[in-house]
């Protein structure tokens, strides 16, 4: 295999509010911090044991300003995204690195009360726009119960026995 992948997928409670940063062309970015939890029992102990993982998560442009607008400390989202690591320099002229979740995907988990303007439960941004698209497409498109398909043994009765 030539090629490489580099995908995270990350379901946690945000740490802090969004941060918002605005560029002069018009483009933003937003951070903030992710904590996913490991549990497990101690072999040794019988102990539950709870580790937190924290992710410095960041999103660009309109998916940044949708994020600050829903996201709240504490509430639970799905990221999907790629890792990057970045260097600087500190105060002190030392080097450092930042390792950061670039998000391309979200979906907002936490439910929000019915007091709010809209219900963002389970509300996504990124390929849930092309998603649509080839929905839409889908729904536009007759079906067709061709000669072929009744040849193999598909009609569309059989369409609902199929557990999927």
């Amino acid at each position: 295999m030539t090629g490489t992948l580099n995908k995270v997928m990350l379901i946690g409670h945000t740490g802090d509010d969004v941060k918002m940063h605005y560029f002069e062309g018009g483009g933003s970015i937003g951070r903030f911090p992710l904590a996913t939890n490991e549990v497990y029992t101690n072999k040794t102990s019988g102990e539950r044991v709870t580790n937190t993982e924290w992710h410095n998560v960041v999103v660009r442009n309109k998916a940044a300003e949708i994020c600050e607008k829903y996201l709240k400390k504490g509430d639970k989202v799905y990221i999907e995204g790629r890792i990057k690591t970045r260097k600087w320099q500190d105060d002190k002229g030392m080097e450092r690195y930042s390792t950061e979740i670039h998000c391309t995907d979200f979906t907002f988990l936490t439910p929000k009360d019915s007091g709010g303007s809209q219900d963002q439960a389970g509300s996504s941004y990124g390929q849930q726009q092309s998603q649509n698209t080839n929905q839409n497409q889908a729904q536009n498109q007759p079906k067709q119960n061709t000669a072929s398909n009744q040849s193999q043994g598909f009609s569309q009765e059989d369409d609902d026995d199929l557990p999927f």
